[in-house]
């Protein structure tokens, strides 16, 4: 194994480590060790050289992904502007997040939680180390990044949590509600309306980019359960510092491009399926790990919920039953 990539696995390693905290900063212990394990066997140089690929062009901030808003009435119900289909898609948020269902946790004990709980899924791809990508790179790390990532199980995104009650804008409960949308009309790119003839209309969203977003606190928080602030998970990093400034001025979370599509029930404003899709670069410059010194890296996040999420989800990633 060559040096470029053998240095470029252990500083992408360390970026992916950053994007796993998408599943909640109470995993940052966890993901920390597993981050460093893989980064020392990296380091016993036991993979092949790989040709480096090409580096693709980026999109520009705002780019339009979805359709653009066209007025007209979908499922009888009339739209004359963004502002009338953001209206009444937090209408039918904050209603659907009023709706509770019965399940039993993994020791049998009876639970109340929301009756539109998701299911979440993490793919990073497109690593450049000084801006560069190698195939060796793109191939391994992914792999080590999934197996670090736990999926979770919540409400309707942005929610943290399952349960009304710990529902908030901080990991730990103690923040302030998400149990009603923040969602304005200022915060999108674009947002459109479909009309499926069965009683039901298909909203997009498109939020506007945002770089180092929070859950609940901006545009693409608003839409998104975003990472926050990621200073804490960066500097649990032990084998990471910088060559000069700050971790602030070093690291860099940009969301752009992202939308979410809901499907909605026109009269009783409940939401039957959804899907939301974040896109995020997560980047480091100034980086030294190891014998790595000043060096650069950035990722591609796609984080996607799906809802609602199948029993067998429910109970591989957290034990729950549905009770019927």
């Amino acid at each position: 194994m060559n040096k470029y990539v053998k240095k470029g696995l252990c500083l992408a390693l360390a970026v992916g480590m950053i994007a796993t905290s998408f599943a909640g900063c109470k995993k940052v212990n966890y993901v920390t060790n597993g981050a460093i394990e893989a980064i020392h066997q990296i380091k016993d140089g036991t993979w092949e050289k790989q040709e480096e690929a090409a580096d693709p062009a980026g999109g520009s901030d705002n780019a339009l992904v979805i359709e653009d808003f066209a007025a007209g009435t979908y499922g009888g119900v009339e739209f004359k502007s963004i502002e009338d289909v953001t209206n009444f898609y937090v209408e039918a948020y904050n209603y659907s997040k009023t709706l509770m269902a019965d399940y039993k946790d993994k020791d049998g004990n009876p639970q109340k939680f929301y009756k539109l709980l998701g299911e979440e899924a993490l793919d990073v791809g497109g690593i450049k180390i000084d801006g560069k990508e190698n195939a060796m790179i793109n191939n391994l790390v992914p792999g080590i990044v999934g197996g670090l990532y736990s999926p979770g199980l919540n409400g309707l995104v942005p929610s943290t949590n399952r349960d009304p009650n710990l529902d908030t804008d901080e990991w730990d409960g103690n923040g302030e509600s998400l149990t009603t949308s923040r969602l304005v009309a200022d915060d999108l790119v674009a947002a459109n309306v479909k009309d499926n003839g069965d009683g039901t209309i298909t909203i997009q969203l498109q939020p506007k980019a945002v770089n180092m977003s929070v859950p609940g606190k901006d545009a693409q928080g608003h839409v998104f359960q975003s990472l926050g602030a990621i200073d804490k998970t960066v500097d649990s990093i032990s084998a990471l510092s910088w060559s000069s400034g700050t971790t602030a001025e070093n690291c860099k979370v940009n969301y752009n491009g992202g939308f979410a599509t809901v499907k909605i029930n026109a009269s009783s404003k409940e939401i039957v399926s959804a899907e939301y899709k974040m896109i995020a670069e997560v980047s480091v410059t100034h980086a030294n790990i190891a014998v790595i010194k000043d060096k650069s890296a950035s990722l591609n996040v796609t984080m996607v919920w799906k809802y609602p999420a199948s029993e067998d989800y429910l109970m591989k990633s957290k034990g729950v039953t549905l009770v019927k």
